[in-house]
């Protein structure tokens, strides 16, 4: 079972909730942080760190010896990547969403593929959690491959929770796609409710079961609850604003471990989850 926990915005306390769960179920789950623009999951869990790998994606190299510039691979390009002058033709590397239209239209074959480096793929554990993280390059704007790699680590034996990046753009989708369940977390403030909304129609378009977590939940108004009842969407857990919490997030401890009796509280969500997610799968 893929568990994708998203929000519309940042600071909800995804990455809270993500690791508590994981640490709750203790056996048979592994955590991947999508987040690559900010991973910090690993902050938390402290995972003994085995193995990295560089990531790269394809970008165009030009052979001019080969070139008649005829300007076709510039043409294809609708990101601008390619700039073809009357005796020089120009690659923007950084621009490129490696689709290789240009090798494929290049009469002369004079379009190769070179490996521009994206980021870092980390993989590790902490006891019997297995843990992948993505960092992306600094400077780098293309994430969607890299969450693509780190989601390739995902096992289909064992419960995979992703961590995704805040938002509803392309980064989230491609860490929303294809999970069994989108767990929402959001909290009871005008802006909590207006990107949830977002949240919750980019999960409608996925057609993935999903349910909400409110976080700092006696806080705010009722706009996030009323919202909820409109829409049919499950509230499964209401963390309140709690000072002994906050203290333990700035110390970057698990409330579970600091507070052992919030464990069986997020053993409750991920079996609500799993009930539903296997639900959805018989019907």
């Amino acid at each position: 079972m893929i568990i994708s926990i998203a929000s519309g915005k940042g600071g909800t306390g995804k990455t809270t909730v993500a690791t508590n769960m994981a640490v709750s179920i203790e056996t048979g789950v592994q955590i991947l942080d999508c987040d690559v623009e900010e991973p910090n999951a690993h902050l938390f869990l402290n995972p003994i760190i085995e193995k990295q790998e560089a990531v790269f994606t394809p970008v165009p190299e030009i052979d001019e010896t080969k070139c008649t510039f005829c300007k076709k691979c510039s043409e294809i390009c609708r990101f601008k990547a390619i700039t073809v002058l009357e005796k020089a033709v120009l690659t923007f590397p950084e621009l490129c969403h490696s689709c290789g239209g240009c090798v494929e239209v290049c009469p002369e074959d004079a379009i190769t593929e070179t490996g521009r480096e994206l980021g870092l793929i980390e993989r590790g554990r902490r006891d019997n959690i297995e843990f992948v993280h993505g960092r992306l390059r600094v400077g780098e704007a293309m994430s969607p491959p890299l969450i693509k790699k780190v989601r390739s680590f995902t096992r289909p034996d064992i419960t995979t929770i992703i961590d995704a990046p805040p938002g509803t753009s392309c980064p989230v989708i491609a860490a929303m796609k294809g999970a069994d369940f989108v767990l929402l977390v959001t909290e009871p403030t005008p802006f909590g409710l207006h990107d949830l909304k977002l949240a919750v129609e980019a999960v409608k378009i996925l057609d993935i079961p999903s349910g909400l977590v409110i976080n700092r939940s006696d806080m705010g108004d009722s706009g996030v609850k009323e919202y909820a009842a409109k829409e049919g969407l499950p509230i499964l857990m209401e963390i309140p604003f709690d000072r002994r919490i906050a203290e333990t997030y700035s110390r970057g401890e698990l409330m579970v471990e600091a507070m052992p009796e919030w464990k069986e509280t997020f053993l409750k969500l991920y079996n609500q989850i799993k009930k539903t997610a296997e639900r959805e799968e018989k019907e």
